[in-house]
């Protein structure tokens, strides 16, 4: 018998929703900062380190949210830890692919979108306490 329950809520209602929309709205504006004041090249390559975060960060949660309930714990723990395993491979992919594929690249301003994205995942607590329940 399978005591893994798929959460049943859309994904758009998990607590992590909220904090990856704020870090697609910060890795856009630190893109459009970037492109405003330094020019196309440092803005393109802040948008690719802030989706180097974000795209990860997505994964991530896509993961551990697929179940939800008291039975469904032990698939949870451990959609945490391959989440985690994957967001880890994913990030190191994504940088290589940045690193190798796209020239001209702004060294700085990627690490520096990459950097605001960290951020707000790290004050991810503040940002879903104010998170509507429904």
């Amino acid at each position: 018998m399978d005591a893994r329950t798929p959460n049943k809520s859309p994904f758009h209602r998990t607590p992590a929703f909220p904090v990856l929309m704020l870090q697609l709205i910060v890795t856009l504006a630190v893109a459009l900062v970037l492109w405003g004041f330094q020019g196309w090249i440092a803005g393109y390559s802040g948008l690719l380190g802030g989706l180097v975060a974000l795209i990860p960060n997505g994964y991530f949660a896509f993961r551990v949210y697929r179940y939800s309930g008291a039975r469904s714990a032990r698939a949870i723990v451990g959609e945490f830890y391959s989440g985690e395993a994957g967001k880890l491979i994913l990030t190191a992919v994504l940088f290589i692919a940045v690193w190798l594929g796209v020239k001209p690249l702004e060294v700085a301003a990627v690490f520096g979108g990459y950097l605001a994205v960290l951020v707000v995942g790290a004050s991810a607590l503040l940002i879903v306490k104010g998170f509507p329940k429904h």
